[in-house]
């Protein structure tokens, strides 16, 4: 089953009360708390205070949002070990981090051995205290294809999961087989609707891309287990704009196993 769901970093410049109220003004079910504004690593307080404010409103924690990057270059101010703490104090399930910091073309061998090393390392950290961990899927990391992703996915362990997203410049017929590909190793979903103009990311509001999520979510919704579909990259950062994108999601995540 999936459940829709709101990344806070969406809006950064929101307080989480403000998301909460936001959140259930919306009819949504969980949120995602971001790691670089609303729950930073090792603020302890803070992820205790934000996981009691959004349980007393109704919500789920569905996942902490980290900016974790794994590999050589991580960063040693910003250990993993403090994020995993975080979240353990927040609740959340899965830990969300990034697949190291230069795209898959980009990354040699000895490059990509350390990040899926790494990956490794921090993914049984967090199975021991019980959470997950999950890949972003993004360009600029070695999780910009499918392929990458899946050998990633492979050479780090079972431990790691990754979330989907629609990937840029690529055909949707393409986008839908790399997440039928990807499987049961997909544990969450970012969900927005743009398209590229001249080379810019332009958003649009999601009921002009149900045609395309319908399909996405009728796929993912036959897989085992429960999963979120978590809302980000609203059109104008507008909270107006996300009470009608949480409408069109909860319609498409009733009606989109029709489509199976």
């Amino acid at each position: 089953m999936i459940h829709p769901g709101l990344v806070s970093v969406s809006f950064r410049t929101l307080t989480p009360p403000q998301i909460i109220a936001l959140a259930v003004k919306a009819g949504l079910e969980a949120i995602e708390w971001g790691g670089d504004v609303h729950v930073p690593p090792g603020s302890l307080a803070t992820a205790r205070q934000v996981r009691q404010d959004t349980l007393e409103a109704g919500l789920t924690v569905s996942s902490y949002g980290s900016y974790y990057r794994a590999g050589p270059a991580a960063d040693p101010q910003a250990p993993f070990e403090a994020v995993l703490e975080t979240a353990v104090h927040l609740e959340a399930p899965v830990i969300r981090v990034w697949a190291g910091n230069r795209g898959s073309a980009e990354a040699d061998t000895p490059y990509r051995g350390a990040v899926a090393a790494d990956l490794g390392r921090i993914a049984r950290l967090a199975n021991d205290a019980g959470i997950g961990v999950s890949l972003e899927f993004h360009d600029g990391t070695l999780t910009d294809t499918v392929e990458s992703t899946l050998s990633l996915l492979e050479e780090a362990g079972p431990e790691l999961g990754t979330y989907w997203q629609a990937p840029h410049r690529v055909p949707e017929e393409q986008r839908l087989a790399g997440l039928r590909l990807l499987g049961n190793r997909v544990t969450n979903l970012h969900v927005f609707h743009w398209t590229l103009v001249a080379g810019t990311q332009v958003r649009h509001p999601l009921s002009e891309g149900v045609p395309q999520w319908k399909r996405r979510l009728a796929w993912a919704g036959a897989l085992p287990g429960d999963r979120f579909a978590l809302l980000e990259f609203v059109r104008n950062d507008d909270p107006a704009q996300l009470l009608e994108d949480a409408q069109t999601l909860k319609r498409l995540l009733d009606t989109s196993a029709s489509v199976l």
